[in-house]
């Protein structure tokens, strides 16, 4: 929809409501995932840190092909996404119009991405206060002179090169979204439960205002099972994808840079998480983030000394590790002949794409040598690759998603003062959802094509395939796996394909 003045009360509710009726068609709700049995023998889940799909997919698949960048020439059968066309890149609402952001603009400042600020964003579905209250620039980290006009910059096929040819030869969405909205911990909860509530009282230290309300967590606190981290902390209540996919007897594991302590725990020290990574810019960053590492909120799949497995063929499988590893544990696996059948990925900080401290070109190294390296294996053809992100970090994205959770707290804004809607779905505050719209890939065998869906998904969509893939069942407690829309249409399992996409890691460009 777009307005030539400012909505009425009225039309902001129409808005509203229009998302909510979306939702109810788009979504299956209950019904049967049909992906074939025994298909699908491995599930890699790569979760990044803080795009939004508009700051990485706007103009697809247009890019300007400056002369001094790496060159994107889409297919004439490529499909258009819901992007940033030119009513909304010229006619923007918000004070600050969208703008290209270049290759050697690839180190920017972090934008704000708490819960709230992020509901008065949206502006009860008008889109038009992100330079006010998500906006950060200035002369304390790379902003390029817009201040915090920098929120509505944005990368396209020059820059995040591998991506764009990732979605030219495999599957992407444009109709996927962040369970709720908040920061890291929320995202990396919602993907491995649906659900950010209750968090254990009885576990819980430090100062946790403004990452809790009620009983959900909103904010980043780090886990209370994890030496690694640092007051605020707390637990997570409830089960997770691990519980489900050991109650199965499926092997699986979280796998994240940096785990692996420096100093190893003793009986009366914790242990040490200090490794350090360099950037491409040569700029050293520490590889470890506790808050993004969610079986460690868990007390049934947290390592809380971060101890390795007790041997390569355990990975995968019940020991001290419990399932948390340090990323190159992945490798080890999968050389040893042990890829586990759900691997989920987390890069070193450097690496992980988030804005601050990482950056579009060093998460594409990451990404293109992952992705090297699993097309040369032969589990190959039994792979399917999800591609992800945690939150937005706040950067502009032009699309409102359904409201499929209302909250009202003193942390909520996307409707008024304390309101996102006027009830509190499940009676759970603070479950404010969908959030910002997210990029999401699919890259595998039994990928579409060049093919863009538009169904309507979210992080706990990821949490309901690998459910359907080994036939795990539901969370329960109010767990959105039980709403998410499925994957699947972004898969077709009649005619996989046999080739592979290898990729410059530097460029992004085909070898």
């Amino acid at each position: 929809m777009w307005y030539s003045e400012k909505p009425t009360a009225t039309t902001v509710a129409s808005i509203l409501l229009l998302a909510m009726i979306l939702v109810s068609s788009a979504s299956p709700g209950f019904s049967e995932s049909d992906i074939p049995p025994g298909k699908v023998k491995h599930i890699v889940v790569i979760f990044q840190e803080n795009v939004s799909f508009d700051h990485y997919f706007a103009t697809y698949p247009q890019a300007r092909n400056e002369a001094s960048e790496p060159q994107f020439m889409a297919s004439s059968k490529t499909p258009s996404v819901n992007g940033v066309n030119n009513p909304v890149m010229h006619s923007n609402r918000n004070i600050h119009q969208p703008f290209r952001l270049d290759r050697s603009q690839n180190y920017t400042c972090d934008q704000n991405h708490d819960y709230t600020p992020e509901q008065q964003a949206f502006d009860s579905g008008l889109m038009d206060l992100f330079v006010q209250t998500v906006g950060v620039g200035d002369n304390s980290c790379p902003d390029y002179g817009y201040g915090p006009g920098l929120v509505m910059g944005y990368y396209d096929g020059n820059t995040v090169t591998a991506l764009w040819n990732y979605a030219q030869h495999f599957a992407m969405s444009d109709n996927s979204y962040g369970t709720t909205f908040g920061p890291s911990t929320p995202g990396v909860l919602n993907l491995v439960a649906g659900n950010t509530a209750p968090y254990d009282k009885a576990h819980a230290i430090g100062d946790l205002s403004g990452s809790v309300v009620a009983d959900a967590v909103i904010g980043d606190p780090d886990p209370y099972y994890d030496d690694c981290g640092s007051p605020a902390q707390l637990a997570m209540q409830g089960r997770n994808v691990g519980d489900l996919l050991n109650a199965k007897g499926v092997s699986w594991g979280w796998f994240q840079g940096g785990f692996a302590p420096t100093v190893a725990a003793t009986s009366s020290t914790p242990a040490v998480c200090g490794s350090q990574s360099a950037r491409l810019d040569g700029t050293l960053e520490t590889d470890y983030s506790a808050h993004h590492e969610p079986f460690q909120y868990y007390a049934s799949t947290a390592n809380p000394h971060h101890l390795p497995p007790s041997s390569v063929s355990g990975i995968g499988h019940q020991d001290q590790a419990n399932h948390q590893y340090d990323l190159s544990e992945f490798w080890k696996a999968v050389d040893g002949g042990n890829m586990p059948a759900v691997s989920f990925l987390k890069a070193k900080r450097a690496h992980d794409a988030h804005a601050g401290y990482s950056s579009p070109l060093d998460e594409q190294v990451f990404l293109v040598e992952t992705l090297n390296a699993l097309q040369l294996r032969p589990e190959w053809s039994s792979t399917v690759v999800i591609i992800a992100y945690d939150d937005s970090d706040g950067w502009y994205d032009h699309q409102i998603g359904p409201i499929v959770s209302h909250s009202v707290s003193p942390a909520d804004a996307l409707t008024g003062t304390g309101h996102c809607g006027n009830e509190n779905t499940d009676s759970i505050a603070g479950r404010c959802g969908y959030g910002p719209r997210l990029p999401l890939l699919v890259i595998s065998p039994f990928a579409k094509r060049n093919f863009v869906d538009s169904s309507t998904t979210d992080q706990s969509s990821i949490l309901r395939f690998i459910e359907d893939s080994f036939a795990l069942g539901r969370i329960g407690n109010h767990s959105f796996d039980a709403k998410a829309g499925l994957l699947s249409n972004l898969l077709e399992f009649d005619q996989p394909r046999s080739g592979r996409l290898i990729l410059d890691a530097y460029t992004g460009e085909s070898k």
